[in-house]
């Protein structure tokens, strides 16, 4: 693939249409409640019994926000009663004792990821309870080898808490910043001063941290080209090692929180595309690589370094560099990835409660995939964080003739090599610069499982 994407307006709104954005395949929809707890017990004794059983890599769900953020579309509870907390802590501990004794002593912990919520709701003495049982029940790979991340709303923490966090054994850190004009942060009512950030980002620098990460969100209201191009000039100047552009999806019909968003405040879709358009040529322009999807990073930031020598893998926590691994979901609503299984943990604190109280597991969907899920899934995220695929490597790990079996797709496909997304060849599929917004585009074409007009996802660009 080409540095630097093309943003072609009339390409962009002709291909802005609903679709998953592949963090798994099949998606989630396709999970059922007939994959039970015995088939993850399964699941996970044969990923042990594997040839090179995988590293592990675990997600822990922190549900817990003090206040209200309108545009969130993520499952939290808002709360200042920090005895719900306690509580779930608890809980959670009861969980990790019970996952941890399906894998084998043997395998490591490489990654880890803590996502709300707001998991710095919780104190950093409980952060360090919560890590000491972690590598307990996964014992934690050697401090070379980790990547352990946290997300940070950067209202609930100081600059010497940082440094705590360092200490704690997490050695990344994600800021949600989203915006840092005032009237935006006031509409979606998240308000945080450009002080706060700056000090937390310098501490971090300072504490040792590998890599400062900031969450942003364009399309939120009140929104101007002109007060987000403020926003990415600040941001600019912190010089994160990664930043994650979000498109906001504004769905009230869906989401509680969202209805307190004033309907006139929201800007209009021509906007959104402006806005779209700005960031990547300030964050290209000032020396960050376009990932893919929403992210960008520095040049030699490792997801830069994957991308540029064909290793960037892709899992439900978006692009990684150590996506191979058996992934395990804790908390309500995780979702995990074992072997050649998906799984998902109940959403409600009580049901959590009452199955651990069991001593059962609190899975309550999943899915096992089929031959044809696996090849599928290899030729999205081969597109997905590569933009090249080729025919024969398929063939040889799948044992298929590419052209017959996916014919459907690749007549698909003759549309957008036509707009000069990709160029579509007897023997492969590039991404060309043009069609790099558009990567979700083409896994759709690959995506069995998709009807016409489908509008339970995002829009793709």
């Amino acid at each position: 693939m080409q540095d630097e994407p093309l943003f072609n307006r009339p390409l962009v709104e002709k291909y802005d249409r609903p679709g998953p954005r592949y963090t798994s395949y099949p998606t989630a929809p396709q999970f059922h409640a007939a994959f039970a707890e015995d088939d993850y017990r399964s699941a996970a004794e044969r990923s042990n019994q594997a040839e090179e059983p995988k590293p592990l890599s675990v997600y822990v769900h922190i549900p817990f926000c003090k206040s209200l953020c309108y545009y969130c579309a993520c499952n939290k509870i808002i709360t200042h009663n920090t005895e719900r907390a306690a509580e779930y802590l608890q809980w959670l501990r009861q969980e990790i004792s019970v996952q941890g004794a399906l894998f084998d002593s043997t395998r490591r912990m490489t990654q880890l990821h803590l996502g709300g919520g707001t998991p710095t709701y919780l104190s950093n003495a409980q952060l360090g309870e919560l890590m000491a049982t972690l590598d307990d029940a996964f014992h934690f790979a050697a401090p070379e080898e980790r990547e352990f991340s946290l997300e940070v709303d950067p209202r609930t923490v100081t600059p010497e808490q940082v440094y705590e966090l360092f200490a704690l054994g997490f050695n990344r850190l994600s800021f949600g910043v989203q915006d840092f004009d005032h009237e935006v942060q006031q509409a979606v009512n998240r308000v945080q001063s450009e002080e706060q950030v700056v000090s937390l980002v310098k501490a971090a620098r300072d504490a040792g941290f590998e890599s400062v990460s900031v969450d942003l969100i364009y399309g939120l209201p009140l929104q101007t080209v002109a007060s987000f191009d403020t926003t990415l000039s600040k941001i600019i100047d912190l010089q994160p090692d990664r930043i994650a552009a979000y498109s906001y999806a504004h769905l009230p019909e869906l989401f509680k929180a969202q209805r307190l968003i004033r309907p006139e405040d929201m800007p209009p879709p021509e906007r959104k595309l402006e806005l779209l358009e700005l960031t990547i040529n300030r964050l290209t322009a000032a020396g960050y690589v376009y990932i893919g999807m929403d992210h960008f990073a520095l040049p030699d930031d490792e997801l830069s370094v994957a991308r540029e020598n064909g290793t960037l893998q892709r899992n439900f926590q978006g692009y990684s560099t150590h996506a191979d691994c058996d992934m395990i979901g804790l908390g309500i609503t995780s979702i995990g990835k074992v072997g050649d299984t998906y799984s998902q943990n109940v959403k409600e604190t009580a049901q959590y409660q009452h199955r651990l109280d069991e001593g059962r597991l609190p899975v309550f969907r999943g899915y096992r995939l089929s031959d044809d899920d696996i090849l599928r899934r290899d030729v999205i995220n081969t597109l997905m964080c590569h933009g090249h695929l080729e025919f024969a490597a398929i063939e040889a790990r799948h044992g298929i003739e590419f052209g017959s079996y996916f014919a459907k797709a690749l007549k698909e496909l003759e549309e957008m090599a036509d707009d000069g997304l990709i160029a579509l060849r007897n023997d492969e599929v590039e991404v060309l610069p043009a069609g790099r917004l558009m990567i979700r585009n083409l896994a759709m074409a690959f995506d069995a499982y998709l009807t016409p007009k489908e509008n339970r996802y995002s829009r793709t660009v």
